[in-house]
């Protein structure tokens, strides 16, 4: 069975998820079935199809988290530590074309989230990231053409 690395902030997140998903959405959408039942022919009727939809969306969505979280391999960055970039780590970068910061977490494909900054170690960055130092430069391809950054900080609190 394929594990998947996650911290824990990241697992919390996907259990809340399942249980909202069980607890909340499931029972709504049984809901709005029976009510659009009640409104008599099905196949003219259009809150029984989107019901219908997102009842098989919700179901899909609850297989995929329970299969996810019980192959989840919980580790805890704040008991690394180094100079070397590695899963769970706090990166600093500089592009060294526009000199622009920035900062990413190294993280499990199921808890990125680009916006908050939280890098898939799946990702071509997290990739070329992992195993360099602080002081060295990188080259990661992208659509645009090779992007260069230099590594500025590596911490994991």
């Amino acid at each position: 069975m394929q594990k998947f690395p996650m911290t824990l902030p990241g697992l919390k997140r996907l259990e809340e998820e399942l249980r909202n998903l069980k607890s909340v959405e499931r029972p709504a959408v049984i809901a709005a079935i029976a009510e659009a039942r009640s409104h008599g022919d099905l196949s003219e009727n259009a809150e029984y199809h989107a019901a219908r939809e997102r009842q098989s969306f919700i179901e899909g969505r609850v297989q995929e988290l329970e299969e996810v979280i019980s192959a989840v391999e919980v580790i805890d960055p704040s008991t690394l530590s180094g100079d070397m970039v590695k899963f769970g780590a706090h990166v600093t970068l500089v592009d060294e074309e526009t000199e622009k910061e920035m900062t990413y977490q190294i993280v499990g494909q199921h808890e990125a989230d680009i916006k908050l900054g939280r890098l898939s170690i799946s990702s071509p960055l997290a990739k070329t990231l992992i195993g360099k130092k602080v002081g060295n430069t990188i080259s990661v391809p992208t659509p645009g053409g090779d992007r260069t950054y230099e590594i500025l900080a590596v911490n994991f609190s």
